[in-house]
């Protein structure tokens, strides 16, 4: 096997000296003329393998569908950042609304407070009527005394005008 190897180098190297050109001729004189360099011819593309474009596909399919959920995660972000702002406003006018509640029902026990504190007690009232009691009950009795005493006048008039021989006069 080496002194196959010994002879292929010989010959890979008498072919690697030449210069690449593409033959048009036959001829030996055309052959050996030189061609203008027009430049070098890029080198094939290799084929992209299986396994690297297995690869190259999964990561471009992992980043799609990565981003699609990001996507969806940013919208459902939204919807749940504007639905609990929405709640905090109105939990905000709620607030606002019992701490309304709350003042007017401490204005009001202050108002209770106060008229409990310059209202009359049951005692208080029992007394003012015992006391307005006795005070018509002697009234009644000074009219009742009045009363007799008017009467007892007018049975004097009466037993005078019933006299003919006197003549009352009022002035």
């Amino acid at each position: 096997m080496a002194s196959l190897a010994a002879r292929a180098l010989p010959l890979a190297r008498t072919h690697s000296s030449r210069a690449p050109s593409r033959l048009l001729s036959t001829t030996r004189v055309v052959r050996q003329e030189t061609t203008p360099n027009l430049g070098t011819v890029p080198a094939a593309k290799k084929p992209v393998g299986a396994f690297r474009g297995g690869i190259v596909g999964f990561l471009f399919g992992f980043s799609l569908a990565s981003s699609l959920a990001a996507y969806h995660l940013l919208e459902e972000y939204k919807l749940a950042s504007a639905a609990l702002q929405a709640s905090v406003e109105e939990l905000q006018t709620s607030t606002a609304k019992v701490s309304a509640h709350v003042r007017r029902i401490e204005a009001v026990e202050k108002d209770l407070k106060a008229l409990s504190e310059t209202s009359a007690t049951k005692e208080d009232i029992s007394r003012v009527r015992a006391e307005v009691k006795k005070l018509y009950d002697g009234l009644h009795v000074e009219f009742l005394d009045l009363r007799a005493h008017v009467w007892g006048i007018q049975e004097d008039v009466h037993a005078l005008s019933k006299k003919n021989n006197t003549n009352v006069r009022i002035v």
